[in-house]
């Protein structure tokens, strides 16, 4: 597979849950069971082992036997594979390699572990993970722990030349702006894909023709925590992007704003993130998928109110849900058999 490629094609990869027991171990019939929906819903890539995975799979051994169950349900699937990796450079090296040895495209490069450290370090972190696999940068908002890194540094990374794509995620326009200036600034557009992470402004992002000195760029696809959820509705909603032509209508940005509030309902702004991933697992839990909303992280849970909030957007916007829930229906017990 051409990484580079593929990516450019623009896809929807959803970053991919932890399905854990009440016990709060591996439940290895209901994670297999999401990658099947992943790939039945025509998603063009998976990212495993990201946020969404819970980064504390690191700190019980899942990290391995996690990636290794996606690559095995994708084998027969054209998509691009991505692997999440963190920590510092002894750390990011050894889940560079292990992603590759399993099959793995290309790397999520999250650069949490390295809060204080000077663009010059960071870039050459980047390099050395980029000489063993094809490096996909990752701007993390700063809620979810990640680190604000000025234009200069995406500047040179965008220099560096196994990087692929650029997921942009600060949740932050000023922010968003300084990456995809960097990119059309250093020339390689053509080679760097765009893809947008920001779960609170997605349809806007994927609408939306940059420009800086009469070079224009876009977003090629998303991979996003949001698109986890009600994804057969995300692949139908890139497709018609792809298909737009001429201005943006008044009801695209109607649209757009329905998206966001259905992502707050999951993603619980109002209380600083907190239920992000127990609001992602609770939309999998009554679809059937999850068979609950269990995490590593013994805090996590849903924030009082969220259950009600994602109650209302599903009732307020059912032509963003309702599809998925007839799939899964349909499908889940055949992607829940051993």
């Amino acid at each position: 597979m051409n990484v580079r490629q593929m990516l450019r094609q623009g896809h929807v990869i959803p970053a991919h849950p932890l399905a854990l027991n009440e016990a709060r171990k591996l439940d290895e019939r209901r994670q297999r069971a999401l990658t099947r929906y992943y790939l039945a819903a025509g998603v063009g890539g998976i990212a495993v082992g990201v946020h969404t995975t819970e980064f504390e799979i690191r700190d019980c051994g899942l990290l391995k036997p996690v990636l290794e169950l996606a690559a095995e349900e994708a084998r027969t699937h054209e998509v691009v594979k991505i692997a999440g990796v963190c920590g510092r450079l002894h750390q990011a090296v050894a889940e560079a390699e292990l992603a590759k040895s399993i099959g793995y495209d290309a790397v999520l490069l999250n650069m949490n572990a390295l809060k204080g450290e000077t663009v010059s370090d960071i870039l050459d972190h980047a390099r050395a993970i980029a000489s063993i696999v094809p490096v996909v940068g990752f701007y993390l908002q700063p809620a979810a722990g990640g680190i604000i890194v000025p234009y200069a540094f995406w500047r040179h990374f965008a220099e560096i030349d196994n990087v692929v794509a650029i997921k942009i995620a600060p949740f932050n326009r000023y922010q968003t702006l300084d990456v995809v200036r960097a990119v059309v600034e250093s020339g390689r557009c053509q080679e760097i894909s765009l893809y947008t992470g920001n779960d609170d402004n997605i349809l806007v992002d994927l609408l939306t023709e940059f420009e800086f000195e009469g070079n224009r760029t876009h977003f090629a696809g998303g991979l996003l925590g949001h698109w986890a959820v009600w994804t057969k509705s995300a692949v139908a909603l890139l497709a018609k992007v792809k298909a737009h032509e001429g201005p943006i209508s008044k009801n695209e940005l109607t649209l757009a704003q329905q998206i966001t509030d259905m992502n707050a309902s999951i993603f619980d702004p109002a209380h600083d993130f907190h239920g992000c991933i127990p609001g992602i697992h609770e939309v999998l839990r009554r679809q059937g998928l999850l068979e609950g909303i269990w995490s590593l992280n013994l805090q996590s849970s849903l924030s009082p109110g969220q259950s009600e909030e994602i109650d209302r957007v599903c009732h307020s916007y059912p032509d963003l849900c309702t599809e998925d829930d007839r799939f899964i229906s349909e499908y889940r017990d055949a992607w829940l058999r051993p």
